[in-house]
């Protein structure tokens, strides 16, 4: 596979990253840590040499203790830091019901950064990610504050998570933006206005939810049911019978490609967005070391410019329900 460049910075990865909130926030009971540690690293072993993580990832172990994320992500790292990237994010904190509250005030981002830093065990992160825009902060204020961080060598790079066209400009002009890391997927086309601002500014675009929360790997079935405590798929619109009968031709239309290239629904789904756009980097993410070798080898799949337009003129005739958006651009 040939590495992507995230952006204007001097950071090479693989075509496909590595999501890494799965194994303690959002989809039910964290695991393990041995468990969690293992699988990460042979994650790495495999390949991966991106991986994004963020502060809020978090969930509440059978014992009662927290599962850290980032502490997570680096123990699997240890001793192959220099052959790793780690993204990670500041400025979110959940409420009970799930609801943000967000904070990117110059002093909460430079006390988060230090927290990161410990928890993840390294003197440096890559890409540090603003994961949400705080309303009541002005962008450049935040630029200025990554610029100082950068220039203290506790960053590398920066970017924004569910970034808008002015904010991106406005916190560009203060401090160049490495990437942008929105929702993308065949079922959440929204942000595909930003494109062109993408490639004007060369900013990466870090595509989550890249396989809409799972759902394009055509393993949910109508009565299927996500009963674990915390499991944020039990209120996806996707994941109903609905959601399941507006989206059957879309998969129909996966697995009849899947089969003529040799692939599965999921690779097909992250091929379709490797194959649209160089600066495109997904971060689908499993527990499982089979899904994740499966989702890194999509990067070897191959969709010619035509394909990609035929696939995309379908998906303009269908509409979703799903989490975090629609099929519309």
């Amino acid at each position: 596979m040939e590495k992507r460049r995230l952006g204007n910075s001097g950071l090479y990865v693989n075509p496909v990253g590595l999501g890494c909130m799965g194994f303690s926030h959002a989809y039910g009971d964290p695991t393990d840590r041995t468990t969690a540690v293992n699988t990460l690293r042979a994650a790495a072993e495999y390949g991966y040499d991106f991986f994004d993580t963020a502060e809020c990832y978090t969930g509440v172990n059978p014992d009662g203790s927290i599962s850290y994320n980032e502490e997570l992500v680096g123990e699997a790292v240890r001793g192959i830091r220099n052959r790793v990237v780690i993204a990670t994010k500041m400025g979110v904190s959940h409420n009970p019901d799930r609801s943000l509250r967000l904070d990117s005030r110059p002093e909460t981002i430079r006390k988060s950064v230090e927290g990161s830093l410990k928890k993840l065990g390294t003197d440096y992160i890559d890409l540090y990610y603003q994961h949400r825009i705080d309303p009541a902060v002005e962008p450049e204020t935040v630029a200025e504050t990554m610029a100082q961080l950068i220039k203290e060598g506790k960053i590398r790079a920066w970017g924004i998570s569910e970034a808008t066209e002015d904010y991106l400009r406005r916190a560009n002009a203060v401090c160049p933006v490495t990437a942008i890391e929105n929702r993308y997927s065949m079922m959440a086309r929204m942000h595909e206005r930003i494109f062109p601002v993408c490639e004007e500014l060369n900013i990466a675009y870090v595509a989550f939810s890249p396989m809409a929360n799972g759902f394009l790997t055509g393993t949910f079935k109508p009565g299927m049911k996500f009963t674990a405590a915390g499991d944020y798929r039990a209120d996806m619109p996707q994941y109903t019978e609905e959601g399941y009968a507006k989206a059957k031709e879309l998969l129909e239309l996966l697995e009849s490609l899947a089969e003529e290239k040799h692939a599965t629904m999921g690779q097909l789904s992250l091929a379709w967005m490797l194959c649209k756009k160089p600066y495109i980097i997904p971060i689908p993410g499993s527990r499982r070391l089979e899904r994740l070798k499966e989702n890194f080898d999509a990067g070897n799949v191959i969709l010619t410019p035509e394909e990609v337009a035929a696939i995309d003129a379908r998906l303009d005739t269908m509409h979703f329900d799903v989490f975090g958006g629609h099929s519309s651009k």
